[in-house]
């Protein structure tokens, strides 16, 4: 479920969307933007456009967006747009998996796609989509997938574009237009109700390298609006665990679309109400080239955390995908896995769920071992792992994988030295664990990034971290 499908407008806002994967949806209207920018009045009738840049309209490499202009019959312009995101399992990059856990630059983690031509006039470009996968220092492993892959997203568009001249066909352009208009302006002022709730507050949150996401919330209760500030955040890191500022767009309109009680698409609507400043040059604004693999996965989630702090509403979630990466040149793996969920002044937290701003699912137990030669040996649940509190967080989970063959595994991952924070008296989840136990029975233990030799017979262990809990124990 790492995929993302969206509709847009004429100018590129998000109109509604599939709700899979939080931190795709909030930054796919920028990758449309960063089309319409670049092609303008050139794009015709079936043209499809290809992207992963970072530092124009991209997230993170791995992250392949498909954006199909839809023409209507005798219009000159697109009217709408339909895109697809998904994670691909391979771009590319100094490690199997395209998840390197110690790239130093964007260039280390795959092949990047800036904006492209992917179908040309109704003709699909894949010798030359094959070439642009195929070149650079770190090229894709398993081309093949890929175009597969990219086939997919180009018929999601495509069914997506039908539907949506179906639409037209029924009700007409004007009303399917004025109706993109209606959503967006109730969305608007739902999320302005939620501001009208709320009250000033800020919080900061370090990660396990050392690095501090810091806001500040300013409510204005004349204009019902809300300024979403970063400044103190920790400057541009030499790690991958920078966010391109559209992830932070994303994960702050993440968080007040779930403070939106009915139900409603999350659209461009919601982000109307809200001012958000990221100073230039910190990690969540950063200057290319710097690396970025994580940010998308794992900065997301703290951005999330800590505005949750700052409003007073959740305690700590895991705070982190636990981003579990294997391969070599014939397989390649790539998986996030689920943890605990921070506890709020009326819930406790669920155990064993991916929250916030992952979505996935994992591979069925079947479907892993019968295409990659690991075996998955156990998986459950970390009793105790959640915070203590009024009500307690979510526990974490124990995922063990023993390889059957020699591979290069990898974890990028957070809070395994700062635990996930508890609220209003609440106590910290436990941070997480990863270690390999080898065949001739020693152990190995390490930090929240590491990328390790595996062979046969020697298991991969991850201990996910439980979520905060909420009020005195």
């Amino acid at each position: 479920m790492d995929f993302s499908c969206a509709i847009f407008d004429g100018d590129g806002n998000l109109i509604a969307n599939a709700p899979h994967m939080p931190v795709h949806l909030g930054s796919m209207g920028d990758s449309v933007q960063a089309v319409i920018r670049q092609h303008g009045k050139a794009m015709g009738p079936g043209d499809v456009y290809v992207l992963n840049a970072p530092y124009n309209g991209g997230t993170h490499l791995p992250d392949i967006t498909v954006i199909t202009p839809i023409f209507l019959e005798g219009e000159t312009q697109p009217s709408f747009y339909a895109a697809s995101r998904g994670h691909h399992a391979d771009v590319g990059g100094i490690t199997p998996g395209s998840m390197p856990p110690t790239s130093k630059t964007v260039d280390q983690e795959g092949v990047l796609i800036d904006n492209l031509l992917l179908v040309e006039r109704g003709r699909f470009r894949e010798a030359e989509m094959r070439a642009l996968l195929a070149s650079g220092p770190y090229p894709a492993r398993n081309i093949d997938q890929n175009i597969a892959d990219l086939g997919a997203q180009i018929a999601a568009n495509a069914r997506g574009a039908t539907e949506l001249g179906r639409m037209v066909d029924q009700f007409g352009l004007a009303v399917v237009r004025a109706y993109m208009g209606h959503v967006q302006n109730n969305a608007e002022e739902q999320v302005r109700r939620v501001i009208d709730a709320l009250k000033d507050g800020s919080f900061a949150y370090e990660m396990d390298d050392g690095a501090t996401i810091a806001l500040t919330v300013t409510i204005d209760r004349a204009k019902r609006s809300a300024k979403i500030d970063f400044t103190g955040t920790s400057p541009q890191q030499p790690n991958n665990f920078n966010a391109p500022s559209s992830i932070c767009r994303a994960a702050v309109l993440y968080v007040f679309r779930t403070l939106v009680p009915d139900d409603i698409p999350m659209n461009a609507g919601c982000l109307r109400p809200l001012d958000i400043v990221i100073p230039e040059g910190c990690m969540l604004n950063p200057r290319y080239p710097a690396a970025v693999v994580a940010g998308n996965v794992e900065t997301s989630q703290v951005i999330t955390d800590t505005l949750y702090g700052a409003l007073g509403i959740m305690a700590g979630a895991q705070g982190t995908m636990n981003n579990f990466t294997f391969g070599n040149d014939l397989y390649q793996y790539y998986e996030t896995i689920c943890g605990g969920a921070g506890a709020g002044a009326t819930f406790h937290g669920m155990s064993g769920v991916h929250t916030h701003m992952t979505n996935s699912r994992l591979t069925d137990p079947e479907i892993l071992e019968w295409r990659f030669p690991v075996l998955l040996e156990s998986f459950g649940l970390r009793n105790n792992s959640g915070g203590a509190g009024q009500f307690h967080g979510g526990d974490g989970v124990i995922r063990r994988v023993r390889f059957l063959q020699p591979m290069t595994a990898a974890i990028l991952a957070n809070r395994r030295k700062i635990p996930p924070f508890g609220l209003a008296g609440g106590q910290p989840g436990a941070v997480g664990r990863n270690y390999v136990d080898r065949k001739n029975g020693s152990r190995e233990e390490f930090g929240a990034t590491h990328e390790v030799a595996m062979t046969a017979g020697d298991s991969f262990v991850i201990e996910t971290p439980g979520g905060g809990g909420f009020g005195t124990p």
